[in-house]
């Protein structure tokens, strides 16, 4: 079997990554598929929701399902043009009640994932969200600092597979609510049906053929509560095991277990150059200090750790060995915490593309140079205690949360 040429264009920040997703919207011709944990129709979020809207008028099938918290319900208007265009919008597990206070609530759609005419793919961690503005904190003076990527080939197909089938299953759980158990039952009875059978699925599958023919493996790797609950987790370990020269992370909330930890100091330990870059604005309690009692054994590794602080790092991406044999990077929506690898529905791209893997750490070198400040080991060893208390009680309260879930990490 031969694998098909797979093209890959990385976007950085909505300012490249919102155009792209325009221009195919308005290029397309029978179906847009479109999953983001959150849809902001601020500034230039707006222009996403209105392309969407040009494409439903001219007959597009278009198919909307945003996360319930992230999300949350759409404003009056835009649910009124939406459903005026013929937009087909889900609404991803609705709080309820009890909203969060439910465990069960805690597992989010926070992939962000795009297929276009079963052509034309994107996936990242970008959400449909100005660059320049968070809900929370309002304009930001600087760029959000996030990645997508927009690929043409093979993964396509895989991708509208996989979120044709999860539109359905969100259809029938909708049924459920509202009582239409037979309309549920059929729904879900046709999607096990079309359950996909490809070996592109399988990334050592994927690896083989694409050593066998020459080209570079590229592979979606996704993370569910079901068939793939650790893929994205043993992908990172894997690479991180084969790692030889040098090894990026960036990520917005970073807080590793162990096994992912002793491999990064495992890789540090045999003469890899190990960079982190993190969060350094701070953005919420819990993610932002949780993630501070791990560091001391990271930075006692020699493994550098760059904070980035002109505006809200939002990446989810990593690149190894750019300039060796065999260079590995990803870019997808998986933080490398607990809340992604064990609770959030979580797509990541994986390729050994030279070309992409050398585009990707020129960008991160680039944003360590000038926008990350180094941690110093020593002033993080004698931080305040106000400080190390908040991180311990951040980081005991991830804990109890995890046990509460009834998950181990």
């Amino acid at each position: 079997m031969k694998l098909p040429d797979q093209s890959l264009q990385l976007l950085q920040g909505s300012r490249e990554f919102f155009p792209a997703l325009e221009a195919a919207f308005d290029a397309a011709q029978h179906t847009i598929l479109l999953e983001t944990y959150i849809f902001d129709f601020t500034a230039s979020g707006a222009d996403v929701g209105a392309a969407l809207i040009r494409a439903a008028q001219r007959g597009v099938q278009v198919r909307l399902v945003v996360d319930g918290v992230g999300t949350g319900a759409f404003a009056a208007e835009w649910r009124k043009r939406f459903d005026a265009a013929g937009v087909q919008w889900q609404v991803y597990s609705p709080l309820g009640t009890l909203g969060l206070l439910l465990p069960s609530r805690w597992r989010r759609l926070h992939r962000k994932l795009c297929v276009v005419d079963g052509q034309f793919g994107f996936c990242g961690g970008i959400n449909v969200l100005d660059d320049f503005y968070d809900p929370n904190h309002g304009h930001l003076d600087a760029p959000r600092f996030d990645f997508a990527v927009r690929m043409e080939g093979p993964l396509v197909a895989q991708m509208g597979d996989v979120m044709a089938q999860f539109w359905w299953r969100v259809q029938a759980s909708q049924d459920v609510r509202q009582r239409k158990y037979r309309s549920a039952w059929d729904t879900m009875r046709g999607v096990s049906g079309r359950l996909l059978r490809n070996p592109l699925t399988d990334p050592a599958a994927t690896e083989k053929i694409a050593r066998e023919h020459g080209a570079a493996p590229t592979q979606l790797v996704f993370r569910d509560n079901f068939r793939n609950r650790k893929k994205i987790e043993l992908a990172y370990r894997k690479a991180i095991g084969e790692a030889r020269e040098s090894l990026v992370i960036a990520n917005a909330y970073f807080l590793p277990g162990g096994k992912l930890r002793r491999a990064l100091v495992h890789a540090a330990g045999r003469g890899v150059k190990v960079q982190l870059l993190l969060q350094g604005k701070y953005e919420y309690f819990m993610q932002y200090h949780a993630s501070r009692p791990v560091f001391h054994t990271l930075l006692a590794a020699g493994i550098e750790i760059h904070e980035y602080a002109p505006s809200f790092l939002h990446a989810k991406v990593a690149v190894i060995d750019a300039h060796g044999r065999r260079p590995w990077a990803t870019v997808g929506s998986s933080n490398l915490d607990p809340l992604s690898l064990l609770l959030a529905r979580e797509a990541n791209l994986v390729a050994h593309d030279a070309a992409f893997a050398m585009d990707l750490h020129g960008r991160l070198a680039d944003a360590i140079a000038h926008s990350g400040t180094r941690m110093d080991p020593q002033a993080f060893a004698h931080r305040p205690w106000p400080q190390r208390a908040r991180d311990w009680m951040a980081f005991g309260l991830m804990r109890l949360a995890l046990w509460v879930a009834g998950k181990t990490y």
